[in-house]
């Protein structure tokens, strides 16, 4: 049999390294599909339940392994399908390529049965997107596409109409109209200039008060950070996607900031008076030094990304890590030790009040504490991810990161329903380390619940067993619920916040995975010493309280006075609510037995 334009493809994606594919099949991309079979294990193709979940699986595993992410997708809605994870990717500076079926060439512009117009529906998310109308194209389509995502960070799209694929290839010539392409890429070192290094030395040796603010981009950075950081004397705070950047024990990182940050990262940001931004695109002004009050610095890779959070003295575009290191020599020691000793103090006793705050009772289960008793818990080499929603802030907050730990989540976008096939594309990446998935019960409605039949599919493959998705079991959409209360001044709105009570637990054990299922606060560490001896996934339900509130870092007049009328309107959880709130901002001080 003569080589097709699918065989090609999935030669050239080899020859790239793509040694890996998640998707779902369909008759518009048959022909590629039978290419990967023919081609006898060059590639591994991971058969998803929803190609919405192959996107998520493609961009986690761009960010757990450091190579590119792969999907694919049938014609029209298999298409279709993919544009939320895609955006995941590329809102979280991602490489991904997708691979998409298309109706055949003959019955383009007919309306035929699948038909949409694939290209055009690409073009926001993809920095490259190409529809293939000969097989001798498909090579430098598919160069294109793979070199771009990966340079750029970005998204590509190859569409392959269902004829195209299964015509015999060949090699362009060198006649007129004819395009040769080669494979590679080789990612440069980046570092800014001399002068530029010197302008942002004497930023920072001016400074008092030194703050960083680290993301995603400072990663691979760590040593860096630290050893900046220690020769300014500065305290770090942690954007969402940068929480395994610092170790959490280090007394200087304050961690989260934000909505879903700390007080100390809150305190730290409103009294520096110099601020140096490493790879990072965090989005709420509100959380910034105002306009004047700090001179900044920012670096990062995507020179897009530069001066569009808080006005920077100087900009240097550049590898975090290499970047840091051409410049730790410019920097003279801080002798401002009081401004360090601060800032320790001050999350030394935080991480007190989030303690006290976890151990306050609630109905049945602080979620707080689910975090709190899994910290000193999780293993060395653990991979943990997050869905959005309430989750997320325990995640951020109450999650202690050792040296070692990867974690991750839809940072961007902050769509609902990444986790579960965040942590598998996790396992895929790194199948000898333990992997844990934290998860509101609405994201596992939304869709994580199928995804569970494809660890039941795979996980006898995976050298460590240990694949552990946590859900919280509230029946609350609850950060909405929350956001409907703080932000808008309404009480709950049962017809759109309250979810039905499904057996999660339960419905693993029904498809061969472990289930676990505690409703009782002194269970709490035992369930998870359980689960991480577990001989085989495990579906870890706790049934926590809807009222315990996801307290921001700091709560403006505005938003108490927005908490205060939904409660005078008659919230439904009223009493629950009032009584958590008062004993989460008070934890700290309630004299006493904590747990009484």
């Amino acid at each position: 049999m003569s080589k097709t334009a699918g065989d090609f493809l999935v030669e050239r994606l080899h020859e790239w390294g793509v040694r890996r594919i998640f998707g779902y099949p369909g008759d518009g991309i048959n022909g590629v599909i039978g290419a990967i079979q023919r081609s006898e294990g060059k590639i591994e193709f991971i058969q998803v339940r929803h190609e919405e979940m192959a996107a998520f699986m493609a961009s986690a595993y761009a960010k757990f392994s450091g190579e590119l992410g792969v999907c694919l997708a049938t014609s029209g809605p298999g298409a279709s399908h993919l544009l939320t994870g895609l955006y995941d990717a590329r809102l979280d500076h991602q490489p991904v390529l997708a691979i998409c079926g298309q109706s055949a060439r003959s019955v383009r512009g007919a309306q035929y049965q699948q038909e949409v117009n694939l290209d055009r529906m690409f073009a926001d998310v993809a920095d490259y997107v190409q529809e293939a109308e000969s097989p001798v194209a498909v090579r430098h389509i598919t160069d294109r596409a793979v070199r771009i995502a990966l340079g750029r960070r970005g998204i590509g799209v190859i569409v392959l109409p269902k004829d195209v694929q299964d015509l015999p290839y060949e090699d362009p010539g060198q006649e007129p109209n004819a395009v040769r392409s080669g494979v590679g890429y080789q990612r440069p070192k980046v570092v800014p200039y001399e002068a530029d290094l010197r302008r942002a030395a004497e930023v920072l040796n001016a400074g008092k008060k030194v703050a960083l603010l680290v993301g995603a981009g400072a990663l691979a950075a760590t040593d860096e950070v630290i050893a900046v950081a220690n020769r300014l004397g500065a305290g770090a705070a942690k954007a969402l996607l940068g929480k395994a950047a610092l170790p959490d024990d280090l007394p200087w990182v304050t961690g989260a900031i934000g909505i879903l940050g700390t007080k100390p990262s809150y305190e730290m940001m409103m009294e520096c008076d110099t601020l140096l931004m490493i790879g990072t695109g965090f989005p709420y002004a509100q959380f910034l030094p105002k306009d004047g009050q700090a001179r900044c610095v920012q670096i990062d890779i995507d020179p897009a990304m530069l001066g569009i959070r808080c006005p920077a003295e100087v900009n240097l575009h550049g590898d975090s890590a290499e970047t840091l290191r051409a410049l730790l020599p410019l920097l003279t020691q801080n002798d401002n030790a009081d401004w360090r000793k601060r800032i320790e103090s001050n999350v030394a006793d935080w991480w007190k009040t989030l303690q006290d705050r976890a151990m306050q009772p609630a109905k049945p289960i602080n979620p707080q504490r689910v975090c709190s008793e899994l910290s000193p818990r999780l293993p060395d080499d653990a991979i943990v991810t997050s869905d959005s929603g309430s989750c997320a802030n325990w995640y951020a907050r109450d999650l202690k990161f050792r040296r070692g730990h990867m974690g991750s989540l839809s940072g961007g976008l902050a769509s609902m329903g990444a986790a579960v096939p965040y942590a598998i594309a996790a396992k895929f990446a790194h199948p000898g380390r333990p992997v844990i998935a934290l998860v509101g019960d609405g994201a596992m409605q939304m869709s994580n619940m199928a995804e569970l039949i494809t660890v039941a599919k795979y996980w006898k493959n995976w050298a460590d067993p240990r694949w552990i998705v946590c859900v919280y079991n509230n029946e609350d959409l609850n950060e909405v619920t929350w956001e409907q209360r703080a932000m808008e001044g309404d009480p709950k709105f049962n017809a759109s916040q309250k979810l039905p009570n499904v057996p999660y637990a339960a419905f693993g054990e029904l498809i061969g995975l472990k289930g676990i299922f505690c409703d009782d606060a002194d269970q709490v560490a035992s369930a998870w010493e359980e689960a991480l001896a577990a001989d085989r996934p495990v579906v870890l339900e706790f049934k926590t309280d809807p009222d315990v509130p996801p307290l921001p870092s700091h709560v403006s007049l505005e938003q108490a006075k927005n908490f205060a009328a939904s409660l005078l309107k008659g919230d439904p959880r009223g009493a629950g609510v009032l009584g958590s709130t008062v004993r989460q901002v008070l934890s700290s001080v309630l004299p006493g037995d904590k747990k009484a």
